[in-house]
């Protein structure tokens, strides 16, 4: 167990280091204002917390800087709460009073405000689409032969897909089916969309269509398919600009996992439980996260989980401000949803 001063001597070599990058030595940390101890004394403890494994040597400087262990201990042990500055504030506000009209928008502002106050690089997780609801279906027509669906869910998010009109199909036959889909389908949550397609909407598109067969394989091939998760980024290239980041693989690694927008970051969100949580180093699941942590939290609706707010940036993060970020942004994103809802 770790004394009082040990546990202030490390705090100190994490606050300098996040603030610097810098190692720092017995000596510095003794001349500090707030510090009254000796640099013989801090240099003793420094030794055990060495061995302890919470601090480490560099190769070019006597000075240590904290391990990823000693980064996990701070977070869990010895962060101090982050007032938020009046232009953090400011600009939190400003986002969300915005006259924005869709939620996809506002996730969309989100991602970009959280990597512009940080630097580092934001990742949203939109509202997931299992609890997304459709909002109306269009059908525009493109030729004599084409035409293109468009579902438009109450998160202002679209999907589209072109498909051939059948032969004889009149623009009369169209919009009797655009009203069937919107009569029977709009508000309902997109999970449930194929159920009702062959529960409802069959037998109505038999009974007022002609060439409903056609119409009914389109619309189940359409709407069965599995709907994307939604990523919101914002600083892509914040987290490669850190003095952290010098191996040019590691760098490429990381860049291409971002740049690609896989489906390994949304699974990694969508795995994340509710709450805000630390993820640092090698604590990570992705191997091109390893030297990164990985800050989330959730926004949620009526108590269902909705999706994650991410940060991304080096071990050696502003953790305490960062937290107090997420923290405001994800209840923020949770009000603005619950508002969206009514």
């Amino acid at each position: 167990m770790l004394t009082e001063r040990q546990l202030r001597i490390l705090q100190v070599i994490v606050d300098d280091f996040i603030e610097t990058a810098q190692p720092i030595g017995s000596r510095a940390i003794s001349n500090k204002q707030d510090v009254a101890y000796s640099a013989a004394t801090i240099r003793n403890d420094m030794a055990e917390l060495e061995q302890l494994g919470l601090i480490e040597k560099t190769h070019t400087s006597s000075g240590r800087v904290p391990s990823e262990r000693g980064y996990r201990f701070y977070v869990d042990h010895l962060l101090t709460p982050f007032h938020l500055t009046q232009e953090d504030t400011t600009a939190i506000k400003q986002t969300f009073s915005a006259n924005i009209r869709e939620m996809e928008e506002i996730v969309q502002q989100s991602a970009a405000l959280l990597s512009e106050l940080t630097n580092y690089t934001s990742i949203i997780l939109g509202p997931e689409m299992l609890e997304t609801k459709l909002k109306h279906i269009q059908i525009l027509t493109l030729s004599d032969f084409s035409a293109v669906m468009i579902l438009v869910t109450d998160t202002g998010h679209v999907e589209h897909k072109s498909f051939r009109i059948p032969d004889g199909m009149d623009h009369g036959e169209m919009e009797k089916v655009v009203n069937i889909l919107n009569d029977r389908l709009a508000g309902v949550p997109l999970m449930m969309v194929p159920g009702r397609l062959k529960a409802e909407v069959q037998d109505l598109l038999k009974r007022h269509t002609v060439h409903y067969e056609t119409i009914f394989a389109y619309l189940r091939s359409f709407m069965e398919t599995e709907q994307p998760l939604k990523l919101y980024f914002g600083g892509k290239t914040n987290i490669l600009m850190q003095p952290d980041f010098q191996d040019l693989n590691k760098l490429r690694t990381l860049y291409t996992m971002i740049e690609e927008e896989g489906e390994m970051i949304a699974d990694l969100l969508k795995g994340e439980q509710d709450g805000l949580h630390v993820s640092i180093g090698t604590e990570n699941k992705l191997d091109a996260l390893q030297d990164c942590s990985f800050v989330t939290a959730s926004y949620t609706a009526d108590g269902t989980h909705m999706g994650t707010v991410a940060l991304l940036g080096p071990t050696r993060m502003e953790y305490s401000r960062v937290m107090s970020l997420m923290h405001v942004l994800s209840k923020k994103l949770t009000s603005a949803y619950q508002d969206w809802q009514k």
